[in-house]
């Protein structure tokens, strides 16, 4: 395995202005067996902060965009298994929010899997972007879950729910909102205690923009010229809520994303039966080269024609962030990557995976 060239041609990145942040490669211990995986890579790469030219470290936090969504999935399943909701609970009647446009028939489930058809407050697919929502409302008036309602709930539907797939972050700020209603916590507060906590996540945690937290990389993207020279470097302090949510914007270290990935798999989370229904693909989303790609509780997959799972993942990307967890079942292993770029982690997801034969 020659983990020492995909070291150098991140090395290469770094100098190239390409990437900042952090890569950890782990071989897994099998799935619901407790023990330590085998570090293969742990290494941190370029700036945390541009500003003032502060390296990143192995134990820099760095925004998760939404990736974060995976611990929201968590947090929800973990309500189904203590009876408060269930996956076909009926969300709109659940959270009193009758007379939107979202469709009486969305269930915990559609939300979940993409597939509740209700119109995103800006929707990927159709090219909208994020932080167009913030030209005439400010982002900092976005803190609690309820203050994204005005955003989506009066958008059209894309489709029935059930009929489609569309990948939608407001079905988990939905999700969120259960989860506050279930539990009388809010949601940062019920994640850190009920996920992070129990992962053993000891740096994850919400940092706000607006607030001062040591440790926390600093969100950036190259500013290019016409031949595509760097020529400067743009904050993302006004691209999105000062602090994060069910969709996105947690922030951890790369070594929390493999713990909760540990934990997930070795049953810490959740019980046997969700454990095992977060790990499988449930709705198809579109084909995938010679498969296909799926959506699950959480997790996006590729599988074969056969149904079988080559591969899981969790990406996000925003305004000076980038980040994934992915775990390729057959090779036994699993790569967190965390970049404050919008850009930063894809070329290194390419590289690792065409180096060692994921």
């Amino acid at each position: 395995m020659d983990v020492a060239e995909i070291d150098d041609y991140l090395r290469q990145l770094t100098q190239d202005e390409r990437f900042s942040g952090v890569v950890r490669l782990d071989r897994d211990c099998e799935p619901g067996v407790s023990g330590e995986s085998t570090v293969l890579l742990r290494q941190a790469y370029g700036l945390a902060s541009r500003t003032w030219q502060v390296p990143c470290e192995v134990t820099t936090r760095f925004d998760t965009a939404s990736a974060t969504k995976l611990f929201t999935a968590v947090a929800a399943l973990q309500q189904v298994e203590a009876g408060a909701f269930g996956l076909d609970t009926r969300v709109i009647e659940y959270l009193g929010l009758s007379g939107t446009m979202i469709s009486e028939e969305v269930t915990t489930y559609h939300l979940l899997t993409h597939s509740s058809g209700i119109g995103d407050d800006a929707d990927e697919d159709a090219g909208e972007v994020y932080e167009d929502l913030f030209v005439d409302r400010p982002n900092y008036a976005i803190r609690a879950t309820e203050d994204f309602l005005p955003q989506f709930i009066e958008k059209a539907p894309n489709f029935a729910p059930g009929k489609g797939c569309r990948y939608c972050n407001v079905g988990y700020v939905l999700l969120g909102l259960m989860v506050e209603r279930a539990t009388a916590l809010s949601y940062r507060e019920y994640v850190v205690e009920n996920v992070f906590e129990r992962a053993r996540m000891t740096h994850a945690g919400f940092a706000s923009m607006d607030r001062v937290t040591p440790g926390v990389a600093e969100g950036a993207d190259p500013v290019l010229d016409p031949s595509g020279e760097v020529v400067g470097w743009r904050r993302n302090i006004y691209s999105f809520p000062p602090i994060g949510s069910p969709d996105a914007g947690a922030q951890v270290t790369a070594d929390d994303l493999l713990s909760f990935h540990q934990a997930l798999v070795c049953g810490d989370l959740l019980g046997a039966d969700l454990t095992a229904a977060m790990l499988v693909p449930h709705v198809q989303y579109r084909p995938r080269g010679t498969g296909f790609h799926m959506t699950g509780f959480g997790f996006e997959f590729e599988t074969d024609v056969a149904g079988q799972v080559r591969s899981y993942w969790k990406e996000g990307l925003n305004v000076g962030v980038s980040a994934a967890l992915c775990h390729y079942p057959s090779a036994g292993i699993t790569l967190a990557i965390l970049s404050n770029m919008q850009d930063g982690v894809w070329e290194p997801i390419k590289k690792i995976e065409a180096t060692l034969n994921l």
